[in-house]
């Protein structure tokens, strides 16, 4: 079994690594876990993201909180790639992980931990499909689940979390709002807090989606990756990943990372914002609205993280509209399948206006992410 520590992504701050911890207690910022190194392609025989425990967080005779999830399509779409003016093109599908969204990922390795650690129970805000994989993870593992979330949540993602037992409240406002009352809750609790980067666990279910493109593609990487980003460990765990496996050998040293490039909505798009100012770190958004509810966060607390790798990549931030995640949600799903969440939506549309604009060359190809299902958005028939 794997042996890590915990380290601050921005200061000095240190700890054991089989502890419950939040963010570092010296600079608030997150807190990463770090490994020793790992022989190369080091898996196991698992078919869901446990394949790659040599380089999760799991120590010996513990047991999972798992789902399946994980190993999810990545699908070539050729015609598409054609329409969006690039070389090649696939869609990293996530729709397929339980519960129908990324999250999974992180609920199954964050969940794992918090009953490992004795946690009386497990507290979350969400924009939706967060709420979705904690009720379901929460339930596999036998804990409590409390769920805070917007009253302008996709009212199908809210059934999923009522079904899956939590206890659901839902406040007035955004993803911000919710997360004062997740994190005061858990204050008075012994319930374990696990708020995107306010944590150490979620991203390193997150990083698998990394270690699974390069798998998927037969040692290499993309020239392009385009994520939708909210509170961003997704986009944060995946560039995690590749560092790990190029440190390790797992990838050769000369590897060319993929330039990442964050997708967010015009009108939540605080990330961008502070990268065309060439800030290091975002302000909040103001009046947060987009139905693209998955990326519909203000205040991102790894705003930090997200420009650094953004930096470090070559890449890039981009933001569009309500009209033009409509109309490429729908795109997406007709040339190619994939029924898409809005957010993957907002990816395709970021590519495409990169693209046009000349920043994303048409020689390259290209890794379009959907974050999750659009059966979970649709209310009509």
């Amino acid at each position: 079994m794997p042996t890590w520590t915990l380290s601050c992504s921005s200061c000095d701050y240190t700890q054991p690594g089989d502890a419950r911890a939040g963010v570092c207690p010296k600079c608030g910022q997150p807190l990463l876990a770090r490994y020793a190194p790992v022989a190369p392609w080091t898996t196991s025989q698992r078919w869901d993201l446990w394949r790659y425990e040599s380089v999760l967080p799991l120590m010996e005779g513990e047991t999972l909180v798992s789902l399946g999830e994980g190993l999810t399509p990545l699908v070539e779409a050729p015609g598409l790639a054609r329409r969006i003016g690039v070389r090649r093109l696939w869609i990293k599908d996530e729709a397929q992980n339980p519960t129908g969204s990324f999250k999974a990922r992180g609920m199954s390795v964050a969940v794992t931990r918090a009953r490992a650690l004795g946690a009386t129970g497990v507290v979350i805000p969400t924009a939706g499909n967060a709420g979705a994989a904690i009720a379901a993870y929460g339930a596999a593992a036998g804990l409590p689940v409390r769920v805070y979330a917007p009253r302008t949540t996709p009212a199908p993602i809210l059934s999923i979390i009522r079904s899956l037992g939590a206890d659901l409240h839902l406040v007035d406002g955004h993803i911000g709002d919710a997360g004062k009352l997740s994190r005061a809750f858990a204050a008075e609790s012994d319930f374990f807090e696990l708020s995107t980067l306010r944590e150490p666990y979620r991203v390193e279910g997150m990083k698998t989606m990394g270690y699974e493109l390069a798998e998927q593609l037969g040692g290499r990487l993309p020239d392009a990756l385009v994520y939708p980003t909210g509170g961003g460990e997704g986009t944060v765990g995946i560039w995690k990943a590749f560092g790990e496996m190029r440190d390790w050998g797992w990838l050769p040293n000369d590897v060319r990372f993929p330039q990442m490039i964050v997708a967010q909505a015009t009108g939540c798009a605080p990330i961008v914002r502070a990268f065309e100012a060439h800030e290091d770190r975002a302000t909040p958004w103001e009046n947060p609205a987009t139905h693209a509810a998955g990326i519909r966060v203000p205040g991102p607390l790894g705003d930090r993280l997200l420009l650094r790798l953004i930096g470090e990549s070559g890449g890039s931030a981009a933001a569009v509209d309500e009209d033009a995640i409509r109309e490429h949600t729908k795109t997406l799903a007709e040339s190619t399948g994939v029924d898409a969440a809005p957010e993957g939506g907002a990816a395709l549309a970021v590519t495409r206006l990169l693209v046009d604009q000349g920043r994303l060359s048409r020689d390259a190809e290209v890794v379009v992410f959907n974050t999750g299902s659009g059966a979970s958005y649709r209310v009509d028939t």
